[in-house]
């Protein structure tokens, strides 16, 4: 395991004059205007980067750049244009959502983070899954025996949880899986952990419509994420490893309130200490050169960029170093990853040397 980076949690204000983009983004140029749209086009001719949907770049809460391109494709419909108003898929970007609830429910002390997570497949003390807390789940430290393949030919918990389609319980499926692992010493990136950490939200707050209002109240309706529509199961639990959809604008707003401390339009909606759990990394991912904290990716850049990432490149990028937002959405093969993130680095790069006009 590399060493982890020492990085120093921290958080933006919203620019005085500068509206929030609850209803409405506002928008602004940079003097380097022609320069960063160059950089950022990229993403939508480069064939290591496949295929791109959409491209939002913002910085001091405006946006500096918007682009939408190709054609999305479904398993269950014919393709559709690409246009701002189109719901795009969140895959993994939805666990860090999953973040921001559990955050809420430590906030209020309805949750504890160090003691062993209320699961109830492991609450006989004689169990060794007992010794599972919340923040192993979080930092997905678990031990659990799970394998996130996304090879159909090989074995595979991910899919066999998810398609074709999701498992009555996607909790329950994953909670009855054995260890592979002492709990808390081996990271492995795991969707059924995060499913897990779901249902322990959904004990608290209610299952199915219970659980979208929680929902709607406390995210999508304060940040004005019309758009956001999630997936659950059918016990009730928000499938909170992979399944939002929702406008790149509105993904954009989900970005920007991490950036802002958790704060949101002069509501404090998550503590801002829980969303420096997003930008305090715990794992390293060594094949990947990247670092895990709580159900949120890390670069240790110069910037101090951490990322809501999913599945073929979603990506909701956070630079507080440079008051910036990154939200890209499209199709890229696992193997170009490194290709995808030197590019947003470049437009990271290009932000740095601008000023607004």
């Amino acid at each position: 395991m590399q060493p982890l980076p020492t990085i120093i949690p921290s958080a933006n204000p919203q620019p005085a004059g500068v509206h929030w983009p609850t209803h409405e983004w506002p928008r602004a140029t940079v003097v380097n205007q022609s320069e960063l749209e160059a950089v950022a086009n990229e993403a939508f001719s480069r064939e290591d980067l496949s295929e791109t949907y959409a491209v939002i770049v913002i910085r001091n809460g405006q946006i500096l750049f918007e682009r939408y391109s190709g054609e999305q494709r479904f398993f269950d419909r014919p393709a559709e244009a690409t246009r701002a108003d189109s719901a795009l898929i969140s895959w993994s970007m939805a666990k860090s959502m999953l973040h921001f609830l559990v955050g809420t429910l430590v906030d209020e002390g309805r949750l504890t983070v160090f003691q062993p997570a209320p699961v109830p497949e492991w609450s006989d003390p004689a169990d060794p899954r007992h010794a599972i807390t919340l923040a192993d789940l979080l930092a997905m430290r678990d031990g659990l025996n799970f394998l996130e393949e996304y090879d159909f030919d090989s074995p595979s918990h991910v899919l066999e949880m998810l398609f074709p389609t999701p498992q009555p319980s996607v909790a329950a499926y994953v909670a009855d899986l054995p260890l592979a692992h002492e709990p808390g010493t081996v990271f492995n990136y795991s969707s059924g952990t995060t499913n897990i950490i779901s249902r322990i939200v959904a004990d608290e707050v209610g299952y199915g419509e219970a659980y979208r209002r929680f929902l709607n109240e406390r995210l999508f309706g304060p940040l004005g994420m019309s758009s956001a529509v999630p997936t659950f199961d059918d016990s009730g639990v928000f499938i909170a490893s992979s399944y939002v959809h929702a406008t790149a604008q509105d993904f954009a707003k989900f970005g920007l309130l991490y950036l802002r401390g958790g704060e949101w339009d002069g509501q404090q909606l998550v503590s801002r200490a829980w969303t420096e759990t997003a930008q305090t990394p715990v794992s390293s991912d060594d094949d990947e050169n990247i670092f895990y904290a709580w159900q949120w990716w890390l670069n240790g850049d110069e910037f101090g960029t951490y990322w809501a990432n999913g599945y073929q490149g979603q990506m909701i990028a956070i630079s507080p170093a440079l008051d910036s937002i990154i939200v890209r959405l499209g199709r890229t093969d696992w193997q170009n990853y490194p290709e995808l993130r030197a590019w947003r680095h470049r437009v990271l790069e290009t932000l740095a040397r601008s000023r607004s006009i």
